[in-house]
This record gives C-alpha cells, structure tokens and sequence, in this order.
C-alpha cells in the first residue's frame, strides 16, 4: 500500500512541476516567415485606397505568380499609369535598346518608358497620379540600371511631392561591398552614385541613402514610403524566381555579373546570342581557354551579338560560382587581366564605355601597366571602407 502510494505522489509530483513549468516558463517567440514587401498587402493597400495610381514594374513585379498590376486591379486600385525601366514593362527588351511609350494589350493602360529617348518622366505625366508604386527585383550592381530608374523617379517625386512606395526585394548580392567608388568625372546612366560596383544593399536601403546623402539635383528628399521585407538579412540565400533581364538566365549569371559585366566595355564577348550569357567569356581564336560558344542572333536576346557568327574560345564561369562569389565577398578581377594579357592588339581592349562600367579610369590604367589583382584591390580599401560607414546608416536588415 506504501508502495502505491509513493507512486501516486510522484505522479502528482511530476505533473504539478510539469504544470509551473507550463506556467512560469517564456513562451517562444513566433518563427516569422519570409515575406516579400510586395506580399504584405496588409501593409500598402490602405495607402493606395482612393488614389490614382502609378506603378514602376516589370516582368519581376510578381506576387506568388500574379503581376503587381493584376493584384492591384483586382483590389479595385486605380492604376492610372505604368512606368516601365530598360527591357520594358514585360522584360522582352535586350540590354540597351531604346523602349517606346505604348499600351499595355491586357488592361489598356498607358506605358511611360524610362529607358527610351527620355530616362526621366516629364511633369505632365504626373497630373493624374498621386502616388508612385516601386516594385521591381535588382541585381545589386551600380551599372544594372534599375537604381537609376529608381533615382529618376525620385527626382520627380520630390520636386511634385509625389509619394514613393518601395515594395522591397532581396538583393542576391546584399552580403558585401566591393569595387572602385565611382568617380563624378564617370557619370552616367550605368552609374550615378558614389557607390562601389557591388553596393550591397536593396532597393529600399539605397533609395533611403539617395535621401540622405543629397544625391537628388534639387537636395530635395523625395517622400519615401518603404515596404520592408520579413525576416530577411543579407547573408540569405534567395533564389529569384523569373530573370531580371534577358541575359541573366541563371542564378549562376546573376553572380557572374558583377565581374563579367566590366567586359561589356572590351572586344571580349560574354556569350549574349547563346542560351547561356554571362556564363561564359571569350574572343574568335582566343590562345588561352577550352570553352567554345558561338553568338547567333536570338529575338529578345541579342539581335546582333557581338561576333555574329563567330566561334568564340574562352572560360565558363564555375559551376560552383555562388559558393565561390558567398566565400569571397568580392569581384573576380583575373577574367579581365587574363583576357586583357591574351588579346592581340592591346590598345584596341578598352573602349570608352570601359570607364563608365568601371567608374572610374584608374582601373585601365592598373591593368595597363600589369599590377595585380592584389594590388589594385588594395587601392579601393580606403574608399571602401569610408563607403561602409556610410551604407551602415541606411540599412534595414541585420
């Protein structure tokens, strides 16, 4: 009986403890999901209840499969206006081809392209919009004109204080910062900002250092809007779901294209007129490289790719890319120096576009004059680092 006893006092005894432990320990927190800006409908549908409204939006504006636009009508927003950037508002436009103004053949709607003689909308495009939506996915490269775009269009923001609401996307480039800074001598289109090649930062991020460190022409703040992303840092991993544009196929090119990039101001083609641009680079009887491709004229692609026709020798970039570019946290300089050391006629490498990539005309100068990787790395370090601290500033994300 003592026995039976015992037990039941035990029992009691255990499930008592079990009970305050249920009591008086800290419940754990929630796990927050992953969640695009453009997914927290919650958030911005409120602010677009009652306006006219214009959106900045490509093939990339998505939600779970749905273009931005589509959501927005079907919440019975009123969508006046589609601005679209370079490649056009369905991303069917190769790299650096003018886009007309059109009608968009599914909702009527006008198109304002912002890649076509005009980069910047103009006031009378503005009299019947009250807020701007910014929904697109970047790349993370100072000359993927997308933050251009962005920049144009808080120009005008600010100077018609117009709202400008960013739908946030990670930046597949987001985990570290490396380049030359551009020079104010190399403005351009591909580069506006005193930013390295490899800025590290969103959408969001950047356009809140464009406010903050008075890059807009008039020093005027545009009224900014940002719908941040959940649970996102950026160190994650993630892959993007539809093309940027149409010669960044692959995940793969995506984190070539900071390097190879540089190329587009050289005879070296970077495979544009195959399947697998930014994935491979080379030059008709090439003495150095394995890797053979050659440039066709695909629609939508490359029309007329560099050497036509021509069969290419040269590298492809490793399989393992990602896990190299993740280890590294920097540009790969030695495609450019062993191309640059095996081309024939040396003076003809650089072209002037060169120093726009670049942003500067040091870079030339370096691989000119044959220093190393090393050593020209070494002399972006204090500009990078005097960079850092100011990006510090404008992050949103750990």
């Amino acid at each position: 009986m003592q026995t039976v006893k015992k037990i039941h006092f035990l029992i009691f005894s255990m499930l008592l403890c079990g009970s305050l432990y249920a009591r008086t320990s800290k419940p754990s927190s929630p796990r927050v999901e992953f969640q695009l800006g453009i997914e927290q409908t919650e958030r911005y549908m409120p602010l677009l209840q009652g306006k006219r409204v214009g959106i900045v939006a490509n093939q990339t504006s998505l939600i779970q499969g749905v273009h931005l636009l589509d959501t927005l009508l079907a919440r019975n927003i009123q969508v006046v206006k589609i601005f679209s950037p370079e490649h056009g508002f369905r991303g069917e436009a190769e790299a650096g081809k003018y886009v007309d103004n059109s009608i968009d053949a599914k909702t009527a709607l006008p198109i304002i392209s912002l890649y076509g003689v005009a980069k910047k909308p103009i006031r009378s495009q503005f009299d019947d919009v009250d807020i701007i939506v910014f929904d697109i996915q970047d790349v993370g490269a100072r000359f993927y004109t997308y933050i251009s775009t962005m920049h144009n269009m808080m120009e005008v923001c600010a100077d018609f204080s117009i709202p400008l609401l960013i739908l946030d996307r990670p930046n597949p480039h987001g985990f570290y910062v490396d380049g030359p800074i551009l020079d104010s001598t190399q403005r351009s289109f591909v580069g506006m900002h005193p930013v390295p090649i490899v800025h590290g930062m969103t959408l969001a991020e950047y356009a809140r250092m464009i406010n903050g460190e008075n890059w807009l022409s008039h020093k005027k703040p545009a009224p900014l809007i940002t719908i941040e992303m959940k649970a996102y840092t950026h160190a994650m991993d993630y892959q993007i779901p539809i093309p940027p544009s149409p010669n960044l196929r692959s995940m793969e090119a995506i984190y070539a294209y900071p390097s190879l990039c540089l190329f587009e101001g050289t005879p070296i083609s970077v495979g544009r007129g195959t399947l697998h641009p930014f994935e491979q680079y080379g030059f008709p009887n090439s003495p150095i490289g394995q890797d053979t491709f050659t440039p066709t004229s695909i629609r939508g692609l490359s029309v007329v790719p560099l050497y036509n026709q021509k069969r290419c020798t040269g590298f492809s970039i490793p399989k393992d890319i990602k896990n190299e570019v993740k280890q590294n946290k920097q540009l790969n300089l030695s495609y450019l120096i062993r191309m640059y050391q095996a081309y024939p006629e040396k003076d003809k490498f650089f072209k002037d576009f060169f120093n726009r990539l670049a942003g500067t005309t040091k870079l030339k100068e370096q691989i000119q004059k044959g220093l190393t990787e090393e050593q020209i790395r070494a002399s972006w370090q204090a500009d990078l680092e005097k960079y850092k601290r100011i990006r510090e500033k404008y992050l949103l994300y750990p």
